[in-house]
């Protein structure tokens, strides 16, 4: 398993890398994208490493007011070669840490062919709440807006 630290700054060279790999046709983020996300108060940004190497990175924004917080995944993405040995839960794990404790419901759109992804995140309490025709550019991949619900007190984090 990987271990998970911040984002730094200097991971945005190796981040544009993997989107690249992950989402070519999909507008993959430049690395000036992650230094200008990084830079942001209420984003937050985890990577996973394996001996020191990147293997995955997420982020999230933590939205909202302290009456009406909420807040929206930005992205997750792991290397190929480490897809299914648990490091996007491990991430998705931080990310929701995050979230739980600013409070609030928690969104983030994800391919509707994207059936991995779509299975972790409705394993971690996420529903599909919405569908956004031609969301990702240029392919024109359509998207799920999926939601998980605030929780409550005494539910498990």
């Amino acid at each position: 398993m990987a271990d998970l630290t911040p984002l730094a700054e200097a991971d945005a060279d190796r981040c544009a890398e993997l989107e690249r790999i992950l989402f070519a046709g999909d507008g993959p983020w430049p690395a000036k994208a992650f230094v200008s996300e990084l830079a942001q108060p209420h984003v937050r940004f985890f990577a996973a490493r394996d001996e020191g190497r990147l293997v995955g990175y997420a982020g999230i924004g933590l939205l909202g007011t302290r009456i009406a917080p909420e807040s929206e995944i930005h992205t997750i993405g792991v290397d190929p070669a480490y897809q299914g040995d648990g490091v996007g839960r491990a991430l998705l794990g931080a990310l929701l840490a995050e979230a739980d404790a600013h409070g609030g419901a928690v969104f983030l759109e994800v391919r509707t062919d994207n059936d991995r992804a779509i299975e972790l995140y409705e394993r971690a309490g996420f529903e599909r709440v919405g569908l956004r025709r031609r969301y990702y550019r240029p392919s024109g991949a359509d998207a799920y807006t999926m939601r998980r619900p605030a929780l409550q007190e005494g539910d498990p984090a």
